[in-house]
């Protein structure tokens, strides 16, 4: 509980999957990634770190994050003889080195922002080739694999240290509804636990206002059904809010539910009502890591159940630790003043910091 309260993430530096699009064309496969490559050559173990500057060489991180996007790109090559010794690409069985054929460097990027580089691999197609496969390396963070170019085209997601099943080069290998729904459960899930900071801190905040599982139970429902409502909507396009809008204000709410809480030891009649408005805005921010993954064409209802499921798991599984944590203390009378007011406090504090940082970092 204290290393959670403690943690300040800047959405900054908050790592990103990696999206590699998979195309088999004019005797060739391409392999085409959308990566922070300042945080692979740096060798951050991105299975583990969700915000780069609490990695252990986030030195080595800013001071290539600082150089210019040439040597960025002449540098990006370094990584291709491991990715190969894996093999990051199998043909019908068979380890394919892959070659670099192009790396582009986004230019005037704040260095304080990550910097999304897309680099293009490409290896000859063997005659009579019918499956590729994809590796993707231990430590690399998460990749979403989308197949391109053919009917019922393949889209999943790899972990670090994960390998694709063998894709049929000709398509037809698109998830079926369950597959589609298992495989966004754990997406949803990562997502709060333990990438998801500023949740986490939102759903303590609602956890600390009483030792009753009656009001935690009302604003978790609250919360729960204005979050499915706008991540709904922002995954279908209807609703498009900018993240400097959306993310300063989620760090609003967590001000205000952990003050309140302050000076509230119980449930009042508009907290609900509140917690609806927050959630919306909850919503829209899980809207948006849905936007970096995508969602597959033919499955998108099943995948966005899959991915909200993920997230009330983290949600729940983030309240029984807290439990599990404070459910002796909940029984003395000194648990207000002594643990939950001064652990809404710091929560309060990490909200506002983030709200000034959103706003004017």
């Amino acid at each position: 509980m204290v290393l959670l309260l403690s943690t300040t993430g800047l959405r900054a530096h908050e790592v990103q999957p990696t999206i590699a699009d998979l195309t088999v064309a004019e005797g060739q496969v391409v392999l085409e990634l959308r990566v922070n490559l300042e945080a692979l050559l740096a060798g951050i173990d991105l299975d583990t770190v969700e915000d780069t500057d609490n990695a252990e060489n986030a030195s080595d991180y800013d001071d290539l994050r600082s150089l210019p996007p040439e040597r960025i790109a002449d540098r990006a090559p370094e990584l291709l003889a491991g990715w190969n010794a894996l093999p990051l690409l199998s043909i019908n069985g068979a380890p394919v080195a892959l070659n670099s054929a192009a790396v582009k460097v986004p230019e005037d990027i704040d260095p304080e922002l990550p910097r999304a580089s897309v680099w293009r691999l490409i290896a000859p197609l063997p005659g009579q080739a019918t499956e590729v496969q994809v590796a993707w390396p231990e430590g690399a963070g998460a990749l979403v694999l989308r197949q391109q170019g053919v009917e019922d085209p393949y889209t999943g997601y790899l972990a670090g240290g994960g390998v694709s099943p063998e894709i049929e080069i000709a398509g037809g290998d698109a998830q079926n509804t369950l597959q589609a729904f298992v495989s966004y459960v754990p997406v949803g899930f990562d997502h709060i636990l333990p990438k998801g900071l500023d949740h986490i801190l939102f759903v303590l905040g609602l956890f600390f206002l009483s030792t009753h599982l009656r009001p935690l139970v009302w604003q978790v429902s609250a919360f729960t059904l204005a979050h499915t409502v706008t991540l709904a909507l922002g995954a279908m396009g209807w609703v498009n809010v900018p993240g400097a809008i959306v993310e300063p204000l989620i760090a609003a709410s967590i001000v205000y539910v952990a003050v309140e809480n302050v000076f509230h030891s119980g449930l009042n009649r508009w907290r609900p009502l509140v917690i609806f408005g927050f959630g919306l805005l909850h919503g829209l921010g899980f809207a948006s890591v849905l936007g970096d993954f995508g969602l597959p064409a033919g499955q998108f209802v099943p995948a966005l159940i899959g991915f909200n499921i993920g997230v009330e798991l983290g949600q729940l599984t983030v309240i029984a630790i807290a439990f599990v944590l404070v459910d002796w203390a909940m029984k003395r009378d000194w648990y207000r003043s002594w643990i939950a007011v001064p652990a809404s406090c710091v929560i309060a504090a990490v909200g506002a910091y983030w709200f000034v940082e959103r706003v004017f970092l």
